[in-house]
């Protein structure tokens, strides 16, 4: 997936590698290395924070300048190609309507480990005992006394415990409804970075398509396009 071998040509143009976005994002934070370079908390000035511009002002400042981009060097055994850090700068802005700079690092963290978020597949609340016991016999469910009741026997009134047994919903259907919005989440900040890369054009040997993942995956039985 690397870039970094012979690129063919047309028409004298070097051609550019398609890629959707998530799959664009897993080769410049998980095979290129790029490091998210958020940026600082607005009480923070650049001086007093003691690192220089950060990564995402370069880039905007070299590309009104028409400046080349030099690759990092956060890559082991080489640099980090531009196009990464272009990527990472592109995420790095992530806006807060959109989850901010937690997005951006769950973003990076996703891309580094090749991963979906997991919106819980085939996921369905079922009802279970809220306990369960377990011996020698197998396992029943822990039950609770919730009142008395006179009943007649055998021409005898007797008082019995009236027992119920305490349930609940696995998976909660919060739980696998949370799951979901988180990737939905995900998705709308990955389609932000896309049109990013596609508007910014600042991208030399990749071109970004409009390939996504899919919206609402649970409705489709799929988990990319």
């Amino acid at each position: 997936m690397s870039l970094h071998r012979p690129v063919g040509h047309t028409g004298g143009k070097r051609a550019k590698r398609a890629l959707g976005v998530q799959a664009a994002l897993e080769w410049a934070f998980r095979i290129e290395k790029a490091q998210l370079e958020l940026p600082l908390p607005e009480d923070v000035t650049e001086e007093g924070f003691g690192f220089g511009f950060g990564l995402e002002y370069v880039l905007l400042q070299r590309a009104a300048l028409g400046c080349k981009i030099d690759g990092g060097q956060h890559k082991i055994g080489g640099h980090t190609h531009e196009d990464a850090e272009v990527i990472a700068a592109t995420v790095a802005g992530i806006p807060d309507t959109l989850g901010g700079k937690r997005m951006a690092i769950r973003v990076v963290e996703l891309a580094r480990a090749g991963l979906t978020p997991d919106w819980m597949p085939g996921a369905v609340p079922r009802c279970v005992p809220v306990e369960v016991k377990r011996n020698q016999h197998g396992e029943r469910a822990t039950t609770i006394v919730v009142g008395n009741e006179r009943v007649l026997t055998r021409g005898k009134w007797r008082t019995i415990e009236v027992l119920a047994c305490p349930v609940t919903f696995s998976p909660h259907p919060q739980q696998i409804a949370s799951a979901r919005q988180a990737y939905e989440d995900w998705r709308q900040a990955l389609g932000w970075v896309r049109e990013g890369l596609i508007v910014g054009g600042m991208l030399r040997e990749i071109e970004v398509t409009g390939t996504m993942p899919k919206a609402m995956p649970w409705n489709t039985g799929g988990n990319r396009c």
